[in-house]
């Protein structure tokens, strides 16, 4: 060893996020296409499966189901092949079992807390779209099985585990807790018909489930407690069903 050898450089540190925000344009760009072929996927099952449910909710929650696995099978692609990162450890996914179990708790606290404020802005009860997905028991059963599970993992990934953490680098922590919350509620707007009192609450819940995402920095207990935010709003839509309306 040659004493007066130069010392080696220290290791560069490998800063997270690690992607960009070109990698997020992409991302973005390729909703598209995946919503096209999940849309000709379930299309094609109609035409050929004469046993299949020809009802809105079988053509759109299927056509979900399939849009979004493309979606984050191309962002699965990029990580692994553009950077040789896993999926899971880059999206913050820890799931330790206290901190699920207290997400799953904090999702109904969130849930009436949104509804007293709903009542309290007096949202109007409008004639939303997404009602008309909820006409049938297949639908309902659709609709309840994505609300809590593929719904809640797809956007939470996206909104909290891959936007939340490149906003942080450029914005900071709160700053980027609330806007990666600006695109959750847009993207819910037309299942709302754009009622804003109702996209202002869907952006509250969005910066709560934004808050655990960092307080706890694990994007699985943002998602649990969104899955059971979700089951508290579509029980509570249910019990209202089913209870007869006094006139």
């Amino acid at each position: 060893m040659n004493p007066h050898a130069a010392p080696e450089p220290p290791a560069a540190e490998v800063r997270f996020p690690y992607w960009s925000y070109h990698d997020l344009l992409l991302f973005a760009a390729l909703a598209v296409p995946c919503l096209f072929a999940g849309a000709l996927v379930v299309q094609l099952a109609v035409l050929l499966a004469p046993f299949y449910p020809d009802t809105k909710a079988a053509r759109l929650i299927p056509a979900q189901f399939i849009a979004y696995g493309l979606w984050f099978l191309s962002l699965y692609y990029l990580l692994k092949t553009k950077y040789g990162r896993p999926f899971w450890a880059s999206m913050a996914w820890v799931a330790r079992a206290p901190d699920i179990a207290w997400g799953m708790f904090a999702g109904p606290a969130v849930a009436l807390a949104i509804a007293v404020l709903g009542v309290i802005l007096r949202t109007p009860d409008i004639d939303m779209p997404m009602k008309e997905l909820l006409q049938s028991r297949s639908s309902l059963l659709l609709m309840g099985f994505f609300a809590v599970t593929l719904g809640p993992l797809c956007e939470e990934l996206a909104f909290r585990g891959f936007l939340m953490p490149l906003l942080a680098r450029t914005f900071g922590d709160l700053a980027a807790i609330v806007l990666a919350a600006l695109p959750f509620a847009v993207l819910h707007g037309p299942q709302y018909a754009w009622s804003w009192r109702h996209m202002l609450l869907i952006l509250l819940a969005g910066i709560a489930f934004g808050w655990v995402r960092f307080r706890t920095g694990s994007t699985a207990v943002a998602t649990a407690m969104h899955g059971t935010y979700n089951l508290t709003f579509f029980a509570a839509f249910l019990m209202q069903e089913r209870t007869p309306q006094i006139s």
